[in-house]
C-alpha cells in the first residue's frame, strides 16, 4: 500500500468537503495534518524516496479536488504538474509548479475561474508557481528558453483533457524542438556554467546539495537527457538502454537518497526550502543523522565527509555518464577510426580508449600507464566512457601485489616527473579511485572536511589544489604571482620531491596525533618503496613533517629579530631544504584558503626567506650582532634622509630617545619615513597621525606619534576597526622623553590602501578620535560575520617570559569577532599594562595574538597573581 494510503483517505476527504460550509479551513486543516504526518515518518526513517512520493500525491489531490470547485468546463483547460513536481518529487516546502495549459486565449469567464483557483490555493496554504498558456504558448516559450522545455519534459497531467496535453507534449517534442543533439549541447554547457558558479567544486564549506557538482542537479541533468533522447521515463529505464549498469544504477539511487534525506531534513529545521548545507544547520543535521564526536573526528566532520563522499560518487557517475551521451548523442556517425597509442590503448576524437575491454585483466599496471598516456598526449582531451567504466569496475586490482609490482612503482614515478597535466591527471586518478587505491593512507582524507573556516575545502581537494598551485609555477604566464617561489621552482633539483611531499603533507588529518609527524613516516616508507634515494626520501620526509614550520614561524614571530632568523635557520638545515619549503609553503596557504594569501604575508615569507637564505650563506655562528645591524640601519636611514635635505644632527638627537628595539624592528626605509614625518610637524602637543599606503610590507603603515595616553591603544584599534581595516601588525615603544611612537600595519579588503580619499578618511577618523579625551573607546558595533557565530573557540590566555629582553609575552587564543584588540587594549588600561608589540594572526574563525608586554615600570609581568587578574580582565572585556 503507498504510504500516503495510510496517511491520507482521499475517498473520505472528498466526502466530507462535498458538505462543508468552509472547504479553505478543511483543506489547511489537512493539509497541516498529513503534513505533520509525513515529518513524523521521516523522524522514524520511513525511506525518503517514500516520503517525497506521498507529499506529491498528498498535493495532487489536494490540487485536484481545489479543481473540481473552481474548474466548471475541463474540455478548454487542463491542470499540468511541472518541474520536479511533475516528477512526482516534492520535499517539505518544495516549489509547486503548476501550469494551466489552455486550447486557446481565455476569456473573461475562464481569466475569473484561473483567478479564483489561484487564489483558493494561496488561501489554503500552497504556495505555488504557476503559468498560464496555450500550446502556442508553450512552443514559443521553450524554442527560446530552454529551461521551459525541461520543465515541460517532465510534465504531468492533473486534471482536464488528455488530448489537450498529448498535443503540447509532442509539438513541443524532439521530433519538433530542441532534438536530443541541441539539447544536450545546451545542457551540457549550462551544467558548465553552474559548474563554475561553484568553483567547479562539490567540496565548498557550505554547499548547496542542488546546485552544486555532484548535486541534485547533476542526477536530474542526466534524467532529462535520457528523457529527450531516449524517451525513458525513469532512471532505471537506462539500465534497459544499457547505459548503466545494474551497479551505476544502484550507486545513482543510493546517493540520491542521501541527499534527499539530508535535503528533506534541511527543509522540516528551517521551515523553508533550503538547498544549501550552511554551517548554522550542520552541527544539527550530524546529530539528527546520528553521528558523535570521537577522538579524531568532530560529528559534524563525520557527517560532512559522508555527505562528500556521495557528491564525488554522483560527480563521477554524471562525468562518464554525459561522455557517454557526448559519444552517443554528438559524435553518433562521426566517430573516427581509432588511432594506435601501443599495444593496449588507442584514441578515437581526441579520447583515450582499451583496444581491448580485457587490458586491465591481462596487464594491471594499465590502470596507471592511462593517466601517463594522458599527460604524454598533447591532442588527448579526456577518457572515453566506456573505458572509464573499465577503470572503475578493476579498481580492485591495485592490491599489495599491484603496489610491489616494479612496472607500477615506474608508471607512477613517471607521472610525478612529467612536466605537464599533472594536476589535471592526478585530480582525474582521485575521481576514478585510484589515487585512493594505489596510496591506501589517501583513502582517509578523501572527503574529509576540517569544521573550520581556514580550510575552505576537503583534504583532499586542498591536496589537489596545493599541486596545481605548485605545477602553477612551472608555466611562464604565472611568474608574476610569487616570482621568488617560480624561480625556484625552475631550479630545484628534482620537482617530483615536492610533488611527493604535496600528496602526503595532510594525509594523516584524521588520523589522531601529529599528522605531520605521522604523514612525514608514511611519506619515508612511499619514497623507499618507489627507489628514491636515501637523501631524497629524507628530504620529501622532511618537508611533510616541516610543512607548517615556515608559515607558523613568520606569522606568529618577528621575523625581523635576528635571534628569530637564527632559531628558524637551525632548524631549515641548508639552503636547499629552503627553497623546498618555501616553494610548498607559499602554494599550501594560497591552496588553503586563497583569501587568506594577502600583500602583507607574501612580505613575510619573502623576509623570512631572505634573512635565512643570508643566513645559512653566511654561516649561523655568523649572523650580526644587534648593535652592528643597528649600525647598519642607522647608516642607509640617514643616507635616505640626506637625500631629502634633512640634518643628520636633527635626526641623531630625535634618535637618542629610542632603544634598540625600534631600529631592530623597523626597515631603514620606514625609519627615514617616520622621521621625514616627524620633523615636518612643528608642533609637540598635538599627535602627528601619517599613512604611508603602500609599504616593502605589501599593507598600509599608519604611524601615531605624541605625548604619551594610557589608552592609545584600545582607542586606535577600535577607530581603525570602526574603519573596517585589518591590523595586521602593531608596535608600541615609548621614548626616553615619554612620547609615544606607534606604527600599525592594515589592510583594506586583504589589500593596501590605494585611494587617495581612503588614506584621507583614515587621517581624519583618528584625527577626530584622538582629539576627544575620554578614557576608553566606545563599544565596536559593526556586525558579527554570521559563519563566525558558529565557532565557539573558548577564550586562553597565557604567559611566557622573555628573559632576554625582561619582557612577557602573552598569547591570546579566542573565537574572531569585530573590535577584539579594542578590548584587549581596554583590559591593559584597566590592568596598568604596557603594551610594546603585537603580532596579530588571523586563521579562519581563530585569533592567536601575540602582545609584548610589560608592567608600567618596563618590568616583565611574572607574578602569578597579576597574571591572572590580566587574564581576567581580557576574558572579561572579550565577553561584553
Amino acid at each position: 500500500m503507498p504510504l500516503i494510503a495510510q496517511i491520507f483517505d482521499a475517498s473520505t476527504f472528498s466526502k466530507t468537503l462535498l458538505g462543508s460550509q468552509q472547504p479553505i479551513a478543511l483543506f489547511r486543516a489537512e493539509l497541516q495534518r498529513v503534513s505533520e504526518q509525513i515529518a513524523q515518518r521521516f523522524e522514524q526513517g520511513v525511506p525518503v524516496s517514500d516520503l517525497v512520493t506521498a507529499r506529491s500525491d498528498l498535493i495532487d489531490e489536494l490540487l485536484y479536488q481545489s479543481w473540481k470547485l473552481h474548474i466548471d468546463n475541463e474540455n478548454d483547460m487542463a491542470l499540468v504538474a511541472v518541474g520536479g513536481y511533475g516528477r512526482g518529487e516534492l520535499h517539505p516546502y518544495s516549489d509547486i509548479d503548476i501550469m494551466l495549459l489552455l486550447r486557446h486565449e481565455p476569456d473573461k469567464k475562464m481569466c475569473h475561474a484561473i483567478e479564483q483557483f489561484l487564489t483558493f490555493l494561496w488561501d489554503i496554504g500552497l504556495e505555488v508557481g504557476h503559468s498560464v498558456r496555450t500550446v502556442a504558448d508553450c512552443i514559443k516559450e521553450s524554442r527560446k528558453d530552454i529551461t521551459v522545455a525541461t520543465n515541460l519534459i517532465e510534465a504531468r497531467l492533473l486534471a482536464g483533457p488528455i488530448s489537450l496535453f498529448q498535443d503540447m507534449w509532442e509539438k513541443t517534442g524532439p521530433a519538433n524542438i530542441w532534438n536530443s543533439r541541441d539539447y544536450f549541447e545546451a545542457k551540457w554547457k549550462e551544467q558548465q556554467q553552474r559548474y563554475a558558479r561553484y568553483d567547479d567544486t562539490a567540496y565548498s564549506l557550505e554547499p548547496n546539495i542542488k546546485e552544486g557538482p555532484g548535486g541534485l542537479r547533476d542526477i536530474q541533468m542526466i534524467g532529462w537527457v535520457a528523457k529527450r533522447h531516449f524517451g525513458a521515463e525513469t532512471m532505471s529505464g537506462l539500465v534497459r538502454h544499457g547505459f548503466l549498469n545494474k551497479e551505476e544504477y544502484q550507486a545513482l539511487m543510493e546517493g540520491q537518497e542521501m541527499l534527499w534525506r539530508i535535503r528533506f531534513a534541511l527543509h522540516l529545521l528551517t521551515k523553508r526550502r533550503e538547498d544549501r548545507l550552511l554551517f548554522d544547520y550542520q552541527r544539527t543535521l550530524a546529530e539528527q543523522f546520528g553521528y558523535r564526536d570521537n577522538e579524531s573526528d568532530l560529528a559534524v566532520e563525520q557527517f560532512m565527509q559522508r555527505y562528500y563522499r556521495t557528491v564525488l560518487g554522483l560527480n563521477r557517475l554524471n562525468e562518464m555518464l554525459l561522455q557517454h551521451f557526448q559519444e552517443t548523442i554528438l559524435l553518433r556517425n562521426q566517430l573516427e577510426e581509432p588511432a594506435p597509442i601501443n599495444s593496449r590503448f588507442q584514441s578515437r576524437n581526441g579520447y583515450i580508449e582499451v583496444t581491448s575491454y580485457k587490458v586491465f585483466q591481462r596487464y594491471p599496471p594499465a590502470l596507471l600507464e592511462i593517466f601517463l598516456l594522458l599527460q604524454m598526449g598533447e591532442k588527448l582531451k579526456g577518457v572515453r566512457a566506456s573505458t572509464i567504466r573499465l577503470i572503475r569496475s578493476h579498481r580492485h586490482l591495485i592490491d599489495d601485489d599491484f603496489r610491489n609490482d616494479p612496472a607500477a612503482i615506474s608508471l607512477f614515478m613517471e607521472i610525478m616527473r612529467q612536466p605537464r597535466r599533472i594536476f589535471y591527471e592526478m585530480s582525474r586518478m582521485n575521481r576514478y579511485g585510484i589515487l585512493a587505491a594505489y596510496i591506501p593512507a589517501f583513502a582517509n582524507i578523501v572527503g574529509r572536511m576540517q569544521y573550520d573556516l581556514l580550510h575552505l575545502y576537503t583534504v583532499d581537494e586542498h591536496t589537489l589544489k596545493l599541486l596545481s598551485n605548485i605545477h602553477r609555477l612551472t608555466i611562464p604566464e604565472y611568474q608574476h604571482e610569487f616570482p621568488i617561489s617560480s624561480r625556484l621552482m625552475q631550479t630545484v633539483p628534482k620537482q617530483e620531491l615536492i610533488y611527493i611531499a604535496t600528496l602526503f603533507h595532510d594525509i594523516a588529518k584524521g588520523r589522531g596525533g601529529d599528522h605531520s609527524k605521522l604523514g612525514a613516516v608514511d611519506a619515508l616508507e612511499f619514497c623507499r618503496h618507489h627507489h628514491l634515494s636515501e637523501y631524497d626520501s629524507g628530504l620529501v620526509s622532511w618537508l611533510v613533517e616541516n610543512h607548517l614550520i615556515m608559515s607558523m614561524t613568520a606569522q606568529r614571530k618577528d621575523v625581523s629579530d635576528p635571534e628569530v632568523i637564527q632559531a628558524f635557520a637551525s632548524k631549515v638545515v641548508d639552503a636547499t631544504h629552503l627553497d623546498y619549503l618555501l616553494i610548498l609553503t607559499v602554494a599550501d596557504i594560497r591552496a588553503t584558503n586563497p583569501k587568506r594569501w594577502n600583500s602583507w604575508i607574501r612580505s613575510l615569507m619573502v623576509e623570512l626567506y631572505t634573512s635565512t637564505r643570508r643566513a645559512l650563506l653566511q654561516g649561523l655562528d655568523n649572523i650580526p650582532a644587534q648593535e652592528e645591524l643597528i649600525d647598519q640601519k642607522k647608516g642607509e636611514a640617514l643616507r635616505i634622509l640626506h637625500d631629502d635635505g634633512i640634518s643628520p644632527d636633527e635626526v641623531q638627537k630625535h634618535w637618542s630617545r629610542h632603544n634598540a628595539d625600534y631600529f631592530l624592528h623597523h626597515s631603514p626605509d620606514e625609519i627615514a619615513w617616520h622621521y621625514r614625518t616627524i620633523l615636518s610637524h612643528k608642533s609637540e602637543n598635538r599627535p602627528v597621525i601619517a599613512v604611508r599606503r603602500e609599504t616593502e610590507h605589501g599593507g598600509t603603515e599608519i604611524l601615531i606619534y605624541g605625548p604619551e595616553r594610557k589608552n592609545l591603544f584600545a582607542v586606535s584599534t577600535f577607530l581603525l576597526d570602526k574603519l573596517g581595516l585589518s591590523v595586521v601588525d602593531a608596535r608600541f615603544m615609548t621614548t626616553a622623553d615619554h612620547r609615544v611612537f606607534n606604527t600599525f600595519l592594515v589592510l583594506d579588503n586583504g589589500k593596501a590602501v590605494t585611494s587617495s580619499h581612503r588614506v584621507e578618511e583614515i587621517v581624519k577618523t583618528l584625527e577626530a578620535g584622538l582629539a576627544d579625551d575620554a578614557d576608553l573607546p566606545q563599544q565596536v558595533t559593526r556586525r558579527e560575520p554570521r559563519q563566525l557565530k558558529h565557532f565557539d573557540r573558548p577564550t586562553l590566555v597565557d604567559f611566557s617570559q622573555d628573559s632576554q629582553h625582561q619582557r612577557t609575552n602573552m598569547r591570546l587564543l579566542t573565537r574572531d569577532r569585530p573590535g577584539i584588540l579594542s578590548k584587549v587594549g581596554q583590559a591593559f588600561v584597566n590592568c596598568d599594562v604596557h603594551l610594546h608589540n603585537a603580532r596579530i594572526a588571523t586563521l579562519g574563525a581563530d585569533v592567536e595574538d601575540i602582545f609584548i608586554i610589560t608592567d608600567q615600570q618596563n618590568r616583565p609581568i611574572t607574578d602569578e597573581v597579576q597574571q591572572e587578574k590580566i587574564r581576567a580582565c581580557v576574558k572579561a572585556h572579550l565577553a561584553q
